[in-house]
Formats: C-alpha cells, structure tokens, sequence
C-alpha cells in the first residue's frame, strides 16, 4: 500500500463546551411558562403561582431552598421620581465604586433600591438641603422620630418634603444602596417538575402617607411580566430548613398563606419518592371560597395518600376567628403522639405574629398531652430544634 493510500484515522476535534455558572453574580434569565392567580374572584388578595423554565442553566434545587429574583422598580415611579426633581433619563451617573456607569433612567429601574428609606440615606440627604425639618429629624435625640418617619416611605417622599435640593442626580442617587434581590420559597419539587422552579408570590399593594404603594417584585411579578417574558434568577440554599433523610420520618407543615410554598415542594418530592413516612398539612387563610391556595392539589394529594392529614382555618369565614394555631390546639393528643414517635415540625410565614403564635400553641401541645411543666415543655421544643425537628422559615 502506498503512503498516500492509508486511510486518515485522526478523529475529528470536539468542540469545546463553554459551561456557565449561574449565580446571585450572574443570573439565570428564566422564562415564565405559567402565571396563574390562585385567589378565586371576590378575594381581596392577590397570590401568584409562577412557573419558570430552569432549561439550559444546571441550577438545581431541594426542597426547603430559595429561589432569588432581581426585580425592577415599576416605571410609573421612576417617572414620577424623575418629573418631579426634573432629572434627564438619558443622563450617564456612576453606579459603584468600580465607576461603572448607566443611564439614569436606567439606573433607577434595575440597580437602585427607591422605595424603602434607611438611617444613613435621610442623613447623608441632609446635607444637600437647608431644609430645617429634615435638620431636626436627623439630631440623635430624635432617632424614634426618623424611625417613624422611614416607615413607610421611600425616595419620593423624601424629596418632596424637604427640597428644596442643592444636589446633582449624582448626588442622590450615590445616596442609595443596590437593590437587592428579593428570596421566595420554592414551591416545587424539582423531581416532580424537571428543569422548572414554581413560586407563590403574594402581591403587596397598601396605602400609606396619601400614596397608593406597591412590593417592587411582587407587583412585577403580577402585573408586569407574563408567560415568555424573563426573570433574572438565582437559586439560594436553605441550610436551615431541609426534609428528613429518611422517608419513613412524619413530617408536621404550619404553612398559612404564602407560607404553603415549601410545603408544596416537601408533598411533590414525598408523592415522587413514595417513602412511608406520614404528612400533615395545616394551613390558613382569609376566606376558603376564595383563599384556599392550592385547594384542588392538596385534595388530590390526601386521596392518593401522599397527604396524610389536612387541617384547614380559616380566619374571616366566622365570627371568631380561626388561625392555624388553634386547629394545632384543636388536634393536640395527635400532634403530640407524632412528634413522640420522631415527627419533624416546620413553620413558614409571617415571623412578626404566626410563627410566635404556632410556637406558644406547641409549648401548650407538649405541656398538655406531656403531663410536664410550663417549663419541662420549653425544654422539650427547645430540644426538638436543636435535633434540627423543629424547622422555621419566617420572615
């Protein structure tokens, strides 16, 4: 055979496969796949349940993690912000430290916090006006009175109270902090949902200080972004609020409103992994006919047995109201009889009230059903979270 006859055995080069790593430095942008209000029509709520595709990105989740989304500020308050200290949009402000520089338009939209005031952003605005109210609001013997003030409150306010200002665009908008991005429970099981991350957002709208206001990524997320449109994410561990290891172990959920999330996610991950340990569900909201998040879901689940108990309370249905805790109360022989045979116990929501309600009702559960000491109970609770069976996620 002749040199020039033998047959060329060098295999094609592969090409290099670039990976990127997504992270709270560099987000995912995710497509909505689904958007549904899940309060049914005469609710004065309203709760988003998201759906985004997770495709192409490698980011990976378990039950009890979170999912971070950086929102924009809405338009309609960027607008009224800049008519009302006739700023350019168009003008380039410095950003950070590193000089990086946007559009101020921009600027306001995607990078800065506006609607919330802090201690430092009142004093260092301070020196850019003669303004005498906002002097004597910022002297320390009146720090009660500029918390007050801060309550409630965000740039707007700020401006238009205590102008008028000797300061540049950049001078303000060096005052603010980089808007953060907002920490949402997962609401899904990546097992039961691959290459997706579901959320349950509630909408936050109120009036304070003669102004409608509005959450910055709830409202987003329910009245300006839909199916096909993308939200920049990342997803957050949770270290500190995990299922059992064993499938076989009883898991306890006081999940009422948008606290329900990661109870979701521990009953998808528990119907797919199919273990025998049992799930109880307490859950609470306003009105059942049209706050009963996830109605139809959980149903299905406690006749397919990965639900094994369901209590529900539901405060404005009657004329005493009913909150989670007193059907914990209401089941205390049985609650107590879990957590004796090694049940884990969660809460999620509102830490300001709920989460000390749910807590002072299991020191009552355990006190009762245990024959022990106010005490003796304490102990008890106490010795449950640091076993890690006594998980919270409230904010």
């Amino acid at each position: 055979m002749q040199k020039n006859d033998v047959k060329n055995t060098e295999q094609p080069k592969e090409e290099k496969v670039v990976s990127v790593t997504y992270s709270r430095t560099n987000p995912f942008q995710a497509e909505i796949l689904k958007t549904i209000n899940l309060n049914k029509p005469g609710s004065n709520k309203e709760t988003r349940h998201i759906e985004l595709s997770l495709k192409g990105s490698g980011l990976t989740y378990v039950p009890g993690d979170c999912l971070g989304v950086f929102p924009e500020n809405d338009p309609e308050l960027i607008k009224t912000l800049l008519a009302e200290m006739k700023w350019d949009p168009t003008e380039t402000v410095t950003i950070n430290k590193k000089g990086e520089t946007l559009p101020l338009g921009e600027a306001l939209s995607t990078y800065f916090e506006i609607t919330l005031l802090n201690k430092k952003i009142v004093q260092q605005a301070a020196q850019f006006t003669e303004n005498a109210d906002i002097q004597e609001l910022i002297l320390p013997e009146n720090k009660d009175q500029l918390k007050e003030y801060m309550e409630g409150r965000d740039l707007i306010d700020l401006l238009r109270e205590f102008g008028p200002w000797n300061a540049s665009a950049q001078d303000i908008v060096s005052l603010l902090r980089k808007m953060p991005p907002r920490l949402y429970s997962i609401a899904s099981s990546l097992n039961a949902h691959p290459d997706e991350v579901h959320l349950t957002i509630g909408a936050v709208r109120y009036e304070a200080h003669g102004r409608d206001r509005k959450g910055v990524c709830s409202v987003q997320c329910s009245e300006r972004v839909g199916e096909g449109d993308t939200l920049p994410v990342f997803v957050q561990q949770n270290k500190h609020f995990f299922l059992p290891e064993s499938l076989d172990t009883d898991i306890i959920m006081v999940g009422p409103g948008t606290g329900v999330a990661p109870f979701r996610s521990f009953i998808e991950e528990r119907a797919v992994s199919q273990g025998e340990g049992k799930t109880w569900l307490f859950f609470g909201d306003q009105h059942e006919a049209t706050d009963f998040l996830y109605q139809e879901e959980f149903e299905e689940y406690q006749n397919d047995g990965a639900l094994s108990k369901l209590d529900v309370a539901f405060s404005r249905d009657t004329d005493k109201k009913v909150y989670v805790q007193h059907k914990m109360l209401d089941n205390s022989r049985e609650l107590f009889a879990w957590l004796e045979a090694g049940a884990y116990f969660y809460v999620c929501g509102d830490k300001q009230y709920m989460a000390k309600d749910v807590h002072n009702a299991l020191i009552d559960i355990v006190e009762k059903e245990g024959s022990m000491s106010r005490e003796e109970a304490e102990e008890y609770v106490t010795a449950m979270q640091k076993e890690k069976r006594y998980q919270r996620d409230v904010y």
